[in-house]
């Protein structure tokens, strides 16, 4: 089995996306080098939405990277960053990532809204639109040998 994690932000104001960027980029770096991470994708959407989709050996080590390093110093900053935000996890047999769309489907039925202080009308019904894109930018686990 194959633990899945999707998450869905939307960056409320231009002025927050170079910190965003910023605290992206360093767990993204920590999330290729996690134990128990097996691969995973970044979708940079339309309106300064983002989607990350992991994929782990199981539920404990995505937590532990979660709730570690520089995505758990991150974290806090969303509450204001954000006016939208939302997550989906499943289990799954297929050792693949899903579409894109599949995700979407997914953060649509079984998802939740997580805490913003500034949420958007749509935050908590997850009445987005979305993911328009179909492609997203790779992320492996980093070699280690």
């Amino acid at each position: 089995m194959v633990f899945v994690s999707v998450t869905r932000l939307r960056i409320r104001s231009l002025r927050f996306l170079p910190g965003f960027a910023w605290h992206a980029l360093r767990s993204r770096q920590q999330v290729r080098a996690a134990a128990g991470y097996r691969g995973g994708s970044l979708l940079a959407d339309d309106a300064r939405t983002f989607w990350t989709m992991t994929l782990w050996d199981d539920q404990a080590s995505m937590r532990q990277f979660m709730t570690a390093g520089v995505h758990r110093a991150a974290m806090p900053h969303l509450l204001d960053w954000c006016d939208e935000a939302s997550v989906v996890h499943w289990e799954q047999a297929e050792p693949a990532a899903p579409s894109w769309s599949e995700a979407g489907r997914r953060m649509r039925a079984e998802g939740r809204a997580s805490k913003v202080r500034h949420p958007s009308p749509d935050h908590a019904g997850l009445a987005w639109t979305g993911p328009r894109s179909r492609t997203g930018s790779a992320m492996p686990p980093a070699s280690h040998g």
